[in-house]
Order: structure tokens, then C-alpha cells, then sequence
């Protein structure tokens, strides 16, 4: 009697254990479904053999369900069409294949690579006008880190209708990202480096991106180079006008005699 009840009692919590197995596994398939999302990609409509080219009559919009957390692979999203049209296929794809970037030779951009993948998530790249001086003479080089120094005319901050010229610093610790088509790749154990160029590329916060395109049409921006080490943001700058700069001269020289004397203990 007290096997059968040992027994009774083993297949009913095994009942109940696969019951709420199955529960468990009916919610997370709830979740996932209700997770999905319509996508469209790219169907082909009728097969290619390889050289083929593709053709706007070759190709139609396909809705797909996807789910959060998963990606399309290589899958080609509609939106992106008009960069394989005219491009041969690379071997032979049945009709009503979903086309991914595979299908293709790898001259196709997925949109992943490039300058898009050297951006940091939440910065941005704005490319802003420099010429020799601007530059450092143009030994600026890609992964390198600047300060923007502005100069500008603002009215008199005394309330005088004439106009004052003023120079101040605007970002420090701003990374450069590619100056002109250089971006800093190397090879062969050389760095590869254009041999001028007119614009630099700036990492920037959206913020900072307004900030810096609104400066550049009030005024002239100048790159200042940093250590390579250096990481420190310098808290007690100055806005300099005409008059500050006559009342600092002195002042100016006496710190910076102090400092070498510091450099050269």
C-alpha cells in the first residue's frame, strides 16, 4: 500500500511539474510572439543565373516577421534596394529567394562599415573647414585629440554698439576621426596618411553638433593639438578680447616663465 501511494505521488508531481513546464514554456512563446514586428525585405520574383543583373522588374517588396532581439543576418531591407539594382548576382538564386548581401560581391555596403563604424554610439561626425594654420600646419592626424578655439566678433559686452573681436575656447578633448578622406588605417606597419587635406572630421555629441555649425557661421575655428596623453579638461580659461589682453600681457609671461622653471627641475 505504501508503494502504490510513493507511486501515486511520484506521477502526480511529475504531472504537475510538466504542467508548469508547459505553462513556462507557452508564456515565453507569448512573449516572443507578441514581440514580432513586420520587416520588409527583398524577394526575388524570378530566377537569376550567376552574372545576372538585377533589375527593378526582378525584384518585389516582402513582408517577414521578426522578433526583438534578433537581427536580419544578411537579409536586405527594402529600403536599401536601390544599391544592389544593376549589380550581377554572384551565383544562381531560385525565384522567390529572400536576397541577402551574400548574393553579391562584396563591393555591395551593407552601410555598417566605413566611417559609420568609427562613431562612437551617441556622438556624431561633422567635418568642419581648416587650412594650414587651422590645422597645425596639417600634422593633425586621425585619433588625435583637439581643442576648438573660436574667434568671433560680438558687440561690446559693456553695452557699445561696436563690434569686439573675442577668442575663446569652445571644446576641449575632442577626438578627430579623418582628415580629409584619411581616417588613420594601417597597413603593412605604416601609418596611412594623406598628404593635405582641408577638412577635419570632429566627433561630437548632437549638442555639440549645433553648437559648432552655428560658430562656424559667426566665426573662424582654430584645431589645438594635445599630448597624446593628456586627458584633463582646463577649468579657468578666459574669453579674450583687446582690453583683456592688455591688461594680461604681464601676466601672461610671468605664468609661463613659471611653468618652464617647473618643466626644467
Amino acid at each position: 500500500m505504501k508503494q502504490k501511494l510513493l507511486l501515486l505521488a511520484a506521477v502526480f508531481f511529475g504531472v504537475m511539474a510538466f504542467m508548469f513546464t508547459f505553462q513556462q514554456i507557452n508564456t515565453e512563446k507569448r512573449k516572443i510572439m507578441e514581440s514580432a514586428m513586420d520587416v520588409d525585405v527583398i524577394r526575388l520574383v524570378r530566377e537569376l543565373t550567376s552574372g545576372q543583373k538585377i533589375k527593378e522588374a526582378d525584384i518585389a517588396r516582402y513582408t517577414v516577421k521578426r522578433y526583438a532581439g534578433t537581427a536580419l543576418s544578411r537579409e536586405i531591407p527594402w529600403s536599401q534596394k536601390d544599391k544592389i539594382l544593376d549589380l550581377p548576382v554572384r551565383s544562381r538564386i531560385p525565384a522567390n529567394t529572400i536576397l541577402t548581401w551574400n548574393d553579391f560581391d562584396n563591393s555591395v555596403s551593407t552601410g555598417q562599415s566605413g566611417m559609420t563604424a568609427l562613431v562612437r554610439p551617441g556622438f556624431r561626425a561633422v567635418s568642419i573647414p581648416v587650412d594650414t594654420v587651422s590645422s597645425v600646419t596639417g600634422l593633425i592626424r586621425p585619433n588625435n585629440f583637439v581643442d576648438l578655439i573660436g574667434t568671433f566678433r560680438f558687440p561690446d559686452a559693456k553695452g557699445d554698439a561696436a563690434l569686439d573681436t573675442v577668442t575663446l575656447t569652445i571644446l576641449q578633448q575632442v577626438k578627430v576621426l579623418a582628415c580629409g578622406q584619411d581616417i588613420g588605417k594601417v597597413g603593412a606597419g605604416m601609418e596611412v596618411t594623406a598628404r593635405s587635406y582641408n577638412t577635419v572630421t570632429l566627433e561630437l555629441t548632437p549638442k555639440e553638433v549645433e553648437m559648432i555649425v552655428f560658430a562656424l557661421q559667426k566665426g573662424n575655428l582654430t584645431l589645438s593639438l594635445r599630448n597624446y596623453e593628456e586627458s584633463t579638461v582646463t577649468h579657468d580659461l578666459q574669453s579674450v578680447d583687446w582690453s583683456y589682453l592688455q591688461k594680461n600681457i604681464k601676466q601672461y609671461n610671468k605664468e609661463r616663465e613659471e611653468k618652464m622653471k617647473r618643466i626644467l627641475r
